[in-house]
């Protein structure tokens, strides 16, 4: 088991090098925050993602892509397909960040199941509905966040960046722009935090809430408490403008609120990505543990759930500059107003896509965003070479996990028998 674990430390390494790197790639391209930085918010938020949001698309990778029904008579099976999903996206996250692509470990990681299960099972045993939901968010999680990120940008350009004083235009949208910021946040992520407390109320207290209101009341509290903040927060800072290293005073603000944006994708990474590092790990755990595969549900020891996370930051810190630089740099040049729409809509695509529990590509998100952004600048300045290198291995992840990881299983089950 700890050689497995490993296996699946590779993997979340690999995936910090590369996901966790292009979540965080607007924010240091745009020089908001540092890679040191940067390294200190994905440490804690996307650790805190992952434990508090994150359960829903581990259980759909481990349990929705290949049926589990179908290896109740050989569990040994499953284990073992699983130790290839681990090996097989490993390597191919490697390969990608060697290379500085933006892959999507989500690719990578349906790829190589759908590949085992087919030389285990045959091509019937793949749940194609399934493997159809999430390719369906792969196609619209660009487009979604795109849209959202050039609705937002075109805003700030009307009536922030375009006006004649729009230092003093800014601070009349503070409040605003920290109401939309986490209203976001409350009306999906709230929810299911506080749902536990809703229970007990109802049932221990006779406290009568209405399941469909508390988004609403969450969200409009948490905006409500972040509005005065960034308010005094303005008034603390208002004489520090100077001071940034972004000599715009304008950009020089953005850069704060670009804070406040990256905190968020790495929570919503964190719930969304890091289920493709842990899933393999939590089948072959459950595996172990019971003597069946995982029909009606999937616990994820808290164990699995720190590794993931470990390996996560380590990958960042360690080999993550490579994409970064693709995201941050390569595709437009990014000033804070821009990189904060970006990494808003990109935040509000991927924990929209983890509440319904769906594996989509952060890497999908936050590359829409930025062409978004682009289309709404100028379509020249988008480098569509960088662009077209991107969707290529976009395309090819799926195919080549999945010929990566039937390769290994035959390799493997030979070897055995």
């Amino acid at each position: 088991m700890i050689i497995i674990a490993f296996l699946a430390f590779y993997v979340a390494f690999n995936l910090g090098a590369n996901d966790v790197a292009n979540a965080m790639g607007t924010s240091v391209g745009s020089k908001a925050i540092t890679l040191k930085q940067a390294i200190i918010i994905a440490g804690i938020l996307e650790f805190t993602g992952a434990v508090l949001f994150g359960h829903g698309v581990t259980e759909t990778l481990g349990t929705k892509i290949a049926n589990p029904e179908l290896f109740t008579t050989t569990p040994q099976t499953l284990l073992l397909g699983m130790v290839t999903v681990l090996i097989a996206a490993g390597i191919w996250l490697q390969i990608a960040t060697s290379r500085g692509l933006p892959v999507s470990s989500s690719h990578a990681v349906v790829g190589a199941i759908a590949g085992f299960t087919w030389v285990a099972l045959g091509i019937e045993a793949i749940d194609w509905s399934s493997i159809g939901l999430i390719t369906i968010g792969w196609i619209l999680t660009p487009v979604i966040s795109g849209i959202v990120a050039a609705f937002f940008y075109s805003l700030i350009q009307r009536w922030i960046l375009a006006q004649p004083h729009p230092v003093a235009q800014l601070q009349e949208w503070i409040p605003w722009l920290s109401t939309i910021l986490i209203t976001i946040f409350g009306v999906i992520v709230l929810p299911t935090l506080t749902q536990p407390l809703t229970n007990y109320l109802i049932k221990k207290v006779g406290l009568n809430i209405p399941t469909h209101d508390i988004p609403i009341f969450t969200g409009a509290a948490a905006a409500i408490g972040l509005t005065l903040y960034s308010w005094k927060k303005l008034q603390d800072n208002q004489k520090s403008f100077s001071q940034s290293p972004i000599p715009n005073p304008v950009e020089s603000l953005f850069a704060r609120f670009q804070l406040l944006s990256a905190c968020f994708v790495a929570f919503a990474h964190g719930s969304n990505d890091v289920g493709n590092a842990i899933a393999p790990l939590a089948v072959i755990s459950y595996i172990n543990q019971t003597g069946s595969v995982p029909i009606n549900g999937l616990t994820i020891p808290i164990w699995i759930m720190i590794l993931g996370g470990l390996g996560i930051v380590a990958g960042l810190a360690i080999w993550g500059q490579k994409v970064i630089a693709t995201i941050g740099e390569n595709i437009i040049s990014l000033q804070p107003s821009s990189g904060f729409c970006a990494e808003l809509a990109t935040a509000a695509t991927i924990l929209l896509a983890s509440r319904f529990g769906l594996p989509v590509s952060t890497s999908h998100a936050l590359v829409g965003g930025v062409v978004g952004i682009g289309l709404v600048q100028n379509l020249k300045s988008i480098k569509f070479q960088t662009l077209q290198g991107i969707a290529s291995a976009w395309v090819i992840t799926v195919p080549i996990s999945a010929i990566i990881s039937a390769t290994i299983f035959s390799i493997i089950r030979m070897i055995l028998n």
